[in-house]
């Protein structure tokens, strides 16, 4: 049996109902948000954290081709690694370009549960 779990929501938010900050209560729901704080966090962005992030909006911009795709995937690979290694293993991340967007696939399994999961991302101008 799991352990209760209780996390401050992200994006950061106020419930309403309780007037406090929201509440994340799914474990797999809270390492799903830390993935996509590194993912959408651009290095530099954090005042005591410089190097925290992976920045892939700005992926975007670089041209639209199988090149950019494997650095993308590498990058993303290499910051969840770094960053959320001690939460989960990753097991693939493919990264494909189409248009102004990138279609990013992730697995990884939540090392404290045991559990495979999967991230879809799309990522746009």
């Amino acid at each position: 049996m799991a352990k209760p779990f209780t996390s401050i929501h992200y994006p950061l938010g106020i419930d309403a109902g309780l007037g406090r900050l929201a509440m994340e209560s799914n474990y797999a729901a809270h390492v799903e948000q830390l993935i996509k704080q590194v993912l959408f966090t651009n290095p530099g962005e954090r005042v005591n954290r410089p190097d925290f992030g992976c920045g892939i909006r700005r992926m975007v911009f670089a041209p639209n081709r199988d090149v950019s795709a494997s650095l993308a995937q590498v990058t993303i690979f290499q910051a969840l690694d770094k960053w959320l290694g001690t939460v989960i293993a990753v097991s693939r991340v493919e990264v494909q370009t189409y248009d102004e967007t990138l279609a990013v696939k992730i697995a990884y399994i939540l090392k404290a549960r045991q559990e495979y999961r999967y991230l879809n991302l799309e990522v746009t101008l």
